[in-house]
């Protein structure tokens, strides 16, 4: 017969667990870190916004943290390790805190901190970590290791951040990207792009990125191609507005590839031409393959502007020819209509200067008339005599 529940043969292994899982389930949540916010408790969400005076991550964050957020303070330096147990000069830290500090954290927000550098390994000790957001920092160094150690990451924000640091920065960022094979989505806004990071395009499982406000002339063959993935895989969808396309004859690829796969391109409709100027800010999608030619010799359409602009320059030229012939034509019906009233005018000036000229001429004659001539004036030094004076 089994032993019912209140019996005592029960009751020794049963209340050393439960024991156990009251204490656990009692313990003291861990303070929220100086300087910091905490919302929800420690483990929702911790905000750090201290300004200049934080210039690395903080020490005590709680390790069962889920979210932390970083904004406006003065990192400039993100030091391999930075959240892993070893502190600002690269040394080790007590034992219980090398590693894996925080080992739940699944989303980490740094915007607005002057971030200058990522060494590499900076992000170590964070295997749970899924967003990553570095926007709004002046990056000018990558480590071509900085994401490594991130088997999680699904989404990447580095927004308004790699416009500074040139070349060998874009060279660093897609030597970076290459380990995060999990990627979903990554957000290259607004950092000057003339073109898209190879090895982004070739991420196995990214859905989405984001290359709006970029310098984009276009897409080439070769990245129109990385998109399409073998073995019937959707690509990602890309956005692209903002960019200043330029509607020459190297546009026929990616005109071609908007028209079949609109749906991968949401903001299709947005787009916009920005050279040549005949096409300026016309809609990319209602262009026609036609009016996409290049000067003889040019395959990139670096002179189609001549072969565009030709036809319509000497259109506008004739409309403006056949606006003055108009303009002219008015005039004179309009001197035709007052033809009466302007000869009289002619008259009317005519007699008015005869009359002018005349008073000059008798003028003239009064003035050469010798007999009008004023007397000699008398010297200076004769006297005048009077009848009286006897003399």
């Amino acid at each position: 017969m089994a032993p019912q529940v209140g019996q005592p043969g029960l009751r020794g292994p049963l209340l050393p667990g439960l024991l156990f899982v009251a204490a656990a389930l009692s313990r003291p949540a861990a303070p929220c870190p100086f300087q910091c916010y905490c919302f929800g408790g420690p483990t929702l969400l911790l905000r750090c916004a201290s300004g200049a005076e934080l210039r690395q991550p903080p020490r005590d964050v709680p390790p069962d943290a889920r979210n932390l957020t970083i904004v406006g303070a003065n990192l400039t330096v993100l030091r391999a390790a930075a959240f892993a147990g070893v502190d600002a000069d690269g040394e080790e830290e007590e034992e219980e805190e090398v590693g894996v500090r925080l080992p739940l954290l699944t989303a980490l927000r740094l915007t607005h901190n002057n971030i200058e550098v990522v060494e590499d390994g900076a992000f170590d000790g964070l295997p749970s970590l899924a967003a990553l957001d570095l926007s709004h920092n002046p990056l000018r160094a990558l480590g071509g290791a900085a994401f490594r150690g991130l088997p999680a990451l699904r989404s990447l924000q580095l927004n308004h951040a790699l416009a500074r640091g040139g070349l060998a920065l874009l060279h660093k960022l897609d030597a970076a990207l290459a380990p995060l094979a999990d990627l979903r989505l990554l957000g290259l806004v607004g950092n000057a792009l003339s073109s898209l990071p190879p090895t982004a395009l070739r991420l196995p499982r990214l859905e989405q990125l984001d290359a709006r406000l970029n310098a984009l002339a276009g897409l080439s063959t070769d990245e129109l191609r990385a998109l399409e993935r073998d073995g019937g895989h959707p690509g990602p969808r890309l956005l692209l507005a903002d960019n200043p396309l330029r509607c020459g004859c190297g546009a026929r690829p990616l005109l071609a590839w908007l028209r079949n796969a609109t749906e991968r391109v949401p903001d299709a409709r947005r787009l916009r031409c920005a050279a040549p100027r005949a096409l300026h800010d016309h809609p990319f999608l209602d262009l026609d393959e036609v009016r996409l030619h290049c000067a003889d010799g040019d395959a990139d359409g670096r002179e189609e502007e001549v072969g565009l602009a030709g036809p319509e320059l000497e259109a506008s030229y004739v409309f403006f020819g056949l606006v003055l012939a108009l303009i002219g034509l008015i005039f004179l019906m309009v001197l035709y209509l007052n033809r009466r009233g302007i000869q009289r005018w002619m008259r009317n000036l005519r007699e008015a200067c005869r009359d002018q000229m005349e008073g000059y001429h008798y003028r003239y004659e009064q003035d050469a008339d010798p007999r009008r001539a004023p007397a000699p004036a008398a010297p200076a030094g004769s006297r005048a005599t009077s009848p009286g004076s006897g003399l």
